[in-house]
């Protein structure tokens, strides 16, 4: 049996390739797993569990039919989706997961992150995230009209998008830094995140002791999906039709 991990799919309706995709893999490896864990940004962006979406009501209903089946679904919030709350966990049947975890699989540990918060040379956005992850600052928002909070996202991502073109990659990217920190006071040598759409394996020394950073891929051109079985991790691309 297989544990699988996603992250970065940036799910809205504007982009129904991505979604047929996902519900593709639900319905297919995904309801063989042993498990399913999202680690943030699902959808391009949530402004709260009352968002009425007709495309986020059908992933919603096919996490549900997902675990409901039998494969248990976990999510971690991510940068464009950390208003999620405990009404979608209800819907969806899924469990919210605290960022970081350290998880146990197959006999070994790996420190699970969405990845955005080592992203610390980009002071900028680090003071967005520490405003916007601050329970008064959501309980704020969330009083606002449902156009409101529609307007602000559509408004953030503009934004986020227009600096990212002109933004040093190295600066998007985690510092090895702050890497370190989280695994070296999570004890953990294996790290795995999303977050900076990058994939691949990284393989560096911590205190003297091997270890291994992973970053999942995001799904806008293919999927990306990291599988873990007794033989151990695998990172892979997932073709679209």
């Amino acid at each position: 049996m297989t544990t699988l991990f996603i992250s970065d799919l940036h799910l809205e309706g504007a982009r129904p390739d991505i979604g047929d995709q996902f519900f593709e893999f639900l319905r297919g490896e995904a309801a063989a797993a042993d498990a399913l864990y999202i680690l943030g940004d699902l959808f391009e962006s949530w402004v709260g569990d009352d968002d009425p979406d007709e495309h986020y009501a059908l992933v919603k209903q096919a996490l549900r039919q997902l675990a409901t089946g039998g494969t248990p679904v976990y999510f971690m919030h991510g940068n464009r989706d950390f208003m999620i709350g405990p009404r979608f966990a209800e819907e969806s049947a899924v469990t919210l997961l605290a960022d970081p975890l350290l998880l146990r699989i197959e006999g070994a540990e790996v420190l699970l992150s969405h990845g955005d918060s080592m992203c610390t040379d980009d002071i900028e956005y680090q003071k967005f995230r520490q405003m916007t992850r601050n329970p008064a600052w959501q309980a704020m928002m969330l009083q606002k009209p449902l156009a409101e909070r529609l307007a602000f996202a559509r408004q953030a991502r503009a934004a986020s998008m227009q600096r990212g073109a002109t933004l040093n990659p190295v600066i998007s990217d985690v510092n090895q830094g702050a890497v370190e920190a989280l695994m070296r006071k999570h004890g953990a040598t294996r790290l795995l995140h999303g977050h900076t759409h990058r994939p691949a394996v990284h393989e560096f020394s911590l205190d003297g002791k091997a270890a291994t950073r992973t970053v999942l891929g995001d799904w806008y051109e293919q999927g990306s999906v990291l599988r873990w079985d007794r033989h151990g991790p695998r990172l892979e691309f997932l073709p679209r039709q």
